[in-house]
């Protein structure tokens, strides 16, 4: 016979035996919430699991990637929240700025290139006057301030507005007027000259640099490679070296020659330029028209 005492003793039991498993379901569940969240601080992710008020819930991969170490941002540094990687600290400030890039683009090249653009689009636009009948070989791409890493663009929105006088000047070296008024929007105001002294500066250094005699007026197609381009920029001109040089390209045609030169438009080297310099074997240089 069960007796009134076995009853109180078993119900006892159980009791305690309840208690004691949700004390232990609740430790575990602690130091779980634990392990994750010192985890997340730590910077390293946990894949499916993460906290949202204080609750667990199930979390997709890109909950993975927490602290300052995860992602694509994580290589982002200098002293603006959200510069990209290597920004100068004095970025797109006018006339602050270590040295200058001269680019020199073949203009049959961006004449057939062009001209390839606009097939079965005749009727858009107004053609080039770069590509009309006066034969041009190298033509001043523009006068580009640059940083040992990077470049300043666009210093002023919107800049100053360019005075025609000085727009019909540059012409003979620089043969689009709209070439001449992207070009002071986007590198002339960061040099800090004013439209007159940056546009006489861009005289000036065309004057420092020589074309090679074959480069001149090639009345055929030519096939080059891109350490032979440099080399006879550094031939033709004393001073010149080839860390100073860069030759540009797009698919198989050479497009521009750039040389970097000092604030006081000497040359220089500039290994970031070079580094982004064309790297096919072999190049096209289209004749000038006309020749």
């Amino acid at each position: 016979m069960i007796t009134r005492e076995s009853r109180v003793a078993a119900a006892a039991a159980v009791r305690s035996f309840v208690t004691s498993v949700v004390t232990s379901v609740a430790v575990t569940s602690v130091a779980a919430m634990a392990l994750v969240v010192g985890v997340g601080t730590a910077g390293v992710g946990v894949a499916g699991v993460g906290m949202v008020g204080g609750g667990l819930f199930a979390a997709g991969p890109a909950a993975a990637q927490s602290g300052p170490t995860a992602g694509p941002m994580a290589d982002q540094s200098g002293p603006v929240a959200g510069q990209t990687a290597g920004q100068d600290r004095r970025q797109n400030e006018p006339g602050q700025f270590d040295f200058y890039v001269l680019a020199l683009s073949w203009s049959p090249s961006y004449c057939e290139a062009a001209a390839e653009r606009r097939v079965g689009r005749e009727s858009e636009g107004r053609p080039d006057p770069q590509c009309g009948e006066r034969p041009f070989s190298f033509v001043v791409h523009g006068l580009w301030p640059q940083y040992e890493r990077g470049f300043p663009e666009y210093c002023q929105v919107p800049a100053p507005r360019l005075n025609r006088e000085i727009v019909s000047g540059m012409l003979d070296l620089m043969p689009s007027p709209r070439l001449v008024f992207n070009q002071w929007d986007k590198h002339g105001i960061c040099s800090g000259l004013g439209a007159r002294g940056y546009f006489e500066a861009v005289r000036k250094a065309r004057a420092v640099v020589k074309i090679p005699d074959a480069y001149l007026e090639p009345e055929r197609t030519l096939l080059v490679t891109p350490d032979e381009v440099e080399e006879a920029f550094v031939k033709a001109n004393p001073g010149l070296d080839r860390e100073a040089v860069a030759v540009a390209c797009n698919r198989n045609r050479l497009t521009e020659v750039r040389i970097c030169l000092t604030r006081e438009l000497g040359f220089r080297a500039c290994p970031e330029v070079d580094r982004r310099a064309c790297r096919r074997d072999r190049l096209s240089m289209p004749p000038v028209r006309g020749g």
